[in-house]
């Protein structure tokens, strides 16, 4: 190959761009103690006149491998045993010919400020009200 015909890659513009912000945003990581996540970093180069789509951030971020810090704790809410099962008491067939003939039971959590509620609730199934 020639040396007139040989002209070395040169970056994209979008490349040499995106290099240049994973520095900047290295940098509002690192002095943010490295709990800032997509929205905060944005929020902060904004903040400093660089002008950036926050999709653009979190790409770069997920590229780097920058996660921030979740508050509280992850939440367990279901904790499967296969082996002890309900009894199926009704043999899966949920009909009723009459009010009060038969009742299900569900019950559901509700996350608030405090922390779990849970809400039962027992239902006719020929009505299909809550009962209790």
């Amino acid at each position: 190959m020639s040396a007139t015909g040989h002209h070395p890659d040169k970056r994209s513009a979008r490349a040499q761009h995106d290099d240049w912000l994973k520095r900047e945003i290295q940098r509002v990581y690192d002095e943010n103690h490295q709990v800032y996540g997509v929205r905060k970093v944005w929020r902060q180069l904004l903040r400093e006149g660089i002008r950036v789509a926050r999709c653009t951030v979190a790409r770069l971020m997920a590229v780097m491998g920058l996660v921030g810090v979740l508050r509280g704790k992850k939440v367990r809410t279901t904790v499967s045993r296969k082996t002890v099962a309900a009894g199926d008491r009704v043999n899966r067939q949920f009909v009723a010919e009459r009010p009060d003939q038969l009742w299900v039971a569900d019950f559901t959590y509700v996350s608030t400020w405090q922390g779990f509620v849970y809400v039962a609730f027992i239902i006719d199934v020929f009505a299909g009200y809550i009962v209790w």
